[in-house]
């Protein structure tokens, strides 16, 4: 897979999967544009390591509506065109039915909603306007395997997600004709900064018996999934839902 220069805009790029994702387009030969929302330093230290040059940081905060087309608006100003969008930002928070509060039931819901499922539509509108005007383009949207098995303890996070999918495959259909082709990587737990910091080793040890591999995803391994569809020839895959969670949940 190439991508010489080829303009990718990722949302969520600063760690984790985002960083895995700009890491991999840029060692093909792509220009990344990294968002990210408040972490200024550890998104100069993503920039700071992808190979190649014209790599660009793009600070806001996609929950905002008014943002995502100032965001598309910016990064179209800085490289002309947007080939490729992914968006992987993404929120989870804890609220389970039987142990919170109505206001923190409702928090929970308008706040996972406004960033996982809301901002990745609007990103998408805009995205997919600016790529007609060039001819077409790609987008892969980042889910995850809690749309398909549930979340108990984050539903409005498992929601979002199917939502999310549901979106995407609306869309592979719709933008066909104008040569945009979507698609949606849906990782299982993976082992990025975050998992280090908030999994207590109890939860590790549950998450590691989840797949025969024994292990969580890492990554490269989910980025590797994204750069497939965003790739020339997976044309015919505009619609696909690649799971990436190693056997841990499996539908049919």
């Amino acid at each position: 897979m190439e991508f010489k220069n080829k303009k990718v805009l990722i949302t969520g790029a600063s760690r984790g999967i985002g960083k895995a994702t700009a890491l991999a387009f840029a060692e093909k030969g792509a220009k990344v544009g990294l968002n990210f929302r408040s972490n200024l330093e550890e998104a100069q230290k993503t920039l700071a390591e992808l190979p190649g040059t014209e790599h660009q940081l793009f600070q806001t905060d996609i929950g905002q509506k008014k943002n995502c087309q100032t965001l598309i608006d910016t990064f179209i100003r800085a490289y002309g065109q947007l080939d490729i969008l992914v968006n992987n930002a993404g929120i989870s928070i804890f609220h389970e039915i039987d142990s919170v509060d109505f206001e923190h039931w409702a928090h929970a819901w308008e706040t996972t909603f406004q960033t996982n499922l809301f901002a990745a539509a609007n990103l998408c509108y805009w995205g997919a306007k600016a790529m007609m005007q060039t001819g077409g383009g790609r987008i892969v949207n980042v889910s995850s395997r809690g749309a398909f098995r549930g979340e108990p303890t984050k539903p409005a996070y498992g929601a979002s997600k199917a939502a999310l999918n549901a979106m995407s495959q609306s869309l592979a259909k719709k933008l066909a004709p104008h040569n945009i082709y979507v698609g949606v990587v849906a990782p299982g737990f993976t082992e990025t900064e975050m998992a280090a910091i908030t999994l207590t080793p109890a939860e590790r040890e549950n998450l590691l018996r989840e797949s025969p591999f024994q292990r969580m995803a890492q990554p490269k391994e989910v980025a590797h999934a994204i750069l497939f569809l965003a790739s020339d020839g997976a044309e015919y895959s505009s619609g696909t839902i690649i799971d990436v969670n190693g056997a841990s949940y499996l539908r049919s």
